[in-house]
């Protein structure tokens, strides 16, 4: 473990910058046993800001694996009620989230893709109350991660235990700013610096994004009334500052989810449901994906794109230029959270209805008629790489560079 400072920077920060926790509010944290010593560190802190409570949602991969293993498909998409009462709980009593992050990208390697789907298909449909609160910004949420052994290992697998771990804690500690003397205030400017930016987009008001890259030839259209979003984030009513991720590096908004066309390519790992989806290619027609190949995990892919209609259709575009610390660092690390912060993405399925003026307070057939795709799934995957060109096309039809080689061709100020 590394010194008992940085820890409790990066606890700090998770608190302050990740949830912004107010005094005498409630806090759930989803952690796994493996992250017990800093999840403890992240539980005192909380209570020295005024929390009014804090409650830990333990998991353990090893147990989780198992369960995979001997369950049958129909108890494991059993979802309990009372888990679905318990985070309904907190969300209508206005509780901070927090998610701290420690997974095997390969947990569920060689278990039946069928079990996955199902499980995962039950469980967004159980708790599709609760994420209405947090993609519509009614809470405080936020994800950080921390390094376990076989994470590390994937990451660093030249290294033994012990170095994989301390290297990646390293890296954690540079690319969320940890490092710093005072990672708050560095998370302050960068936060402006983002804002720059997505305020920048949100004048262009652009009608269409065009990509062009190796393998990829894509238009994207973009639902009158879009709203680019990144860095801090408010909450709905009260207007609370807060970072959904740590790390992020994007600006992102909605897309049109009848008005994609083309072929896109992915360009790093994508892990899903504890398996691993690369060199995979996906063909839009009209929104949706209607031909799609991968060099690995196939199969995976097919159970995401048959979770539900909406799986096929993308929900999210997100822009993230070269530049980021975490592209700079030239490792993948098999987790949606850092690497998609290394590259511009996409994701298929739910859009943020918040990412539509006036989207938070639409149904589902509103949304629709605006071109907000809705889904049981969200995820994300890279598609971006310094080969990436992307124009914006404007109202009258004029195009203009908006990245080049994979880094922004505009300036924000």
């Amino acid at each position: 473990m590394p010194e008992q400072k940085m820890l409790e920077k990066y606890a700090e920060l998770a608190l302050k910058t990740g949830v912004n926790l107010q005094e005498n509010q409630l806090l759930m944290i989803n952690s796994t046993i493996e992250g017990a010593d800093f999840t403890r560190i992240v539980v005192k802190k909380a209570y020295e800001m005024g929390a009014k409570t804090v409650h830990i949602n333990w998991s353990d991969d090893a147990i989780t694996r198992t369960k995979y293993e001997h369950e049958s498909k129909e108890t494991l998409s059993e979802v309990p009620q009372w888990k679905v009462d318990m985070y309904d709980y907190f969300a209508e009593g206005g509780a901070a989230i927090l998610s701290i992050r420690s997974t095997d990208p390969d947990l569920l390697q060689g278990i039946d893709g069928d079990k996955i789907s199902a499980a995962n298909k039950a469980g967004a449909q159980a708790m599709k109350n609760f994420r209405n609160y947090t993609m519509n910004d009614r809470i405080q949420w936020s994800i950080v991660s921390i390094p376990i052994t076989t994470w590390a290992q994937k990451i660093f697998p030249d290294a033994n235990e012990e170095e994989a771990v301390a290297s990646l804690w390293e890296q954690i500690f540079t690319i969320v700013r940890v490092d710093q003397d005072d990672p708050v205030t560095a998370w302050e400017e960068h936060n402006r610096i983002l804002a720059q930016a997505r305020e920048f987009l949100n004048r262009k008001k652009y009608r269409k994004l065009v990509y062009n890259a190796p393998g990829t030839d894509l238009e994207v259209e973009l639902p009158e009334g879009h709203i680019w979003k990144g860095g801090a984030s408010k909450t709905e009513k009260e207007g609370i500052p807060f970072n959904a991720n740590m790390p992020t590096e994007e600006v992102f908004t909605v897309p049109h989810k009848y008005g994609v066309n083309g072929q896109v390519s992915s360009t790093k790992p994508l892990n899903y449901g504890g398996n691993l989806i690369d060199d995979f290619t996906l063909i839009f027609k009209d929104g949706k994906v209607v031909d799609y190949k991968a060099g690995q995990g196939e199969a995976t892919l097919k159970h995401l794109l048959e979770t539900d209609e909406g799986s096929t259709r993308l929900g999210e575009l997100a822009l993230v230029p070269n530049e980021s610390p975490i592209s700079q660092s030239g490792l993948i690390f098999y987790n949606t959270l850092y690497d998609e912060n290394a590259s511009c993405h996409l994701a298929l399925g739910k859009a943020y209805p918040n990412s539509l003026k006036g989207g938070s307070d639409m149904n589902e057939e509103e949304l629709d008629k605006h071109g907000v795709n809705d889904s049981l799934s969200h995820v994300d995957f890279m598609m971006g790489s310094g080969e990436l060109d992307i124009d914006g096309v404007l109202e009258d039809g004029t195009t203009e560079a908006v990245m080049r080689n994979g880094s922004w061709a505009i300036k924000f100020d």
